[in-house]
């Protein structure tokens, strides 16, 4: 856990990844766990890219140094996040998935509804800040994630090491930098009515994308794994392998407190030292 005060500087990091020896069940066994976290490489590249437009139209609004530094090294963080898990997804692809279909899904989303509209003066400005209201929400579960990820035993599953890296990486980054959009948004209007609502949005669209993907990923999958099933999560959840919906609720509750901050939640010592180490981010440097 770290404390509100304490400063960071973020920073964007190279990285290199090799997916040429990536099995297509990268968790052995599992493969409906395995493509319920593909679903990231899916979904994350356009909605993180939505992310840096959307904080580039905040910035000059913005009257507090030290959070502009913060913004600007997000943007940064988030710009190669999305170029990382395109790569994923492209190894997918060539592995005879066929991801387009569901990525064009993503576009509309992020691209189409909430996307830039026709708006000038206070209404664009207030669409603005509607946008930052959502993906503060949507950082909250990216940061949970990202802790989780760390903390899960993906290892003795038997998880390729260059995938576990990947999560991890950019794991340990949504927890370096997972108060950032919860500032910003409060800087620039931080009502409670809109905080909520906008996590009561976020949350079963969230889950939608991730239980749409995973039956998409599972059905167009080459090696016929069988239909994604409820019981098929649960016991993936049950080992560790993906998070748990007691998990899910208990971060969610927080949110709704009118003091939370998102730096009480996450290690970020924990975080630092795997971005040290990582063997994307050293083999890059």
């Amino acid at each position: 856990m770290t404390s509100p005060d304490e400063q960071l500087v973020l920073h964007a990091r190279d990285v290199k990844f090799d997916w040429a020896a990536l099995p297509m069940h990268w968790i052995p066994g599992e493969p409906q766990a395995t493509h319920t976290i593909n679903v990231l490489h899916l979904a994350l590249p356009e909605g993180e890219r939505w992310f840096v437009e959307v904080f580039k139209q905040a910035v000059p609004l913005i009257r507090d140094e030290r959070l502009k530094e913060d913004v600007l090294g997000f943007i940064g963080q988030e710009a190669v996040h999305a170029e990382a898990h395109d790569g994923a997804a492209a190894h997918l692809e060539a592995a005879g998935v066929p991801v387009r279909p569901f990525v064009a899904q993503m576009e509309w989303l992020f691209r189409k509804l909430l996307g830039d509209r026709d708006l000038t003066g206070q209404a664009a400005e207030e669409w603005l800040v509607e946008r930052l209201g959502i993906i503060a929400a949507i950082e909250h579960y990216t940061a949970f994630l990202g802790q989780w990820v760390l903390d899960a035993p993906l290892e003795a599953a038997g998880a390729d090491p260059v995938m576990l890296d990947l999560l991890r990486w950019h794991g340990a980054e949504e927890v370096e930098h997972r108060s950032v959009a919860f500032d910003l948004f409060v800087h620039l209007d931080g009502r409670y009515g809109r905080r909520v609502r906008s996590m009561a949005a976020v949350t079963p669209v969230l889950a939608w994308v991730f239980a749409r993907g995973t039956r998409y990923l599972m059905r167009h999958d080459p090696t016929v794994p069988g239909r994604a099933s409820l019981r098929r999560y649960r016991r993936a959840a049950k080992r560790g392998l993906l998070p748990s919906g007691r998990d899910l609720v208990r971060e969610i509750r927080p949110y709704f407190r009118r003091g939370y901050h998102p730096a009480e939640t996450g290690n970020t010592e924990q975080a630092v030292a795997y971005l040290a180490s990582s063997p994307a981010a050293r083999a890059a440097g």
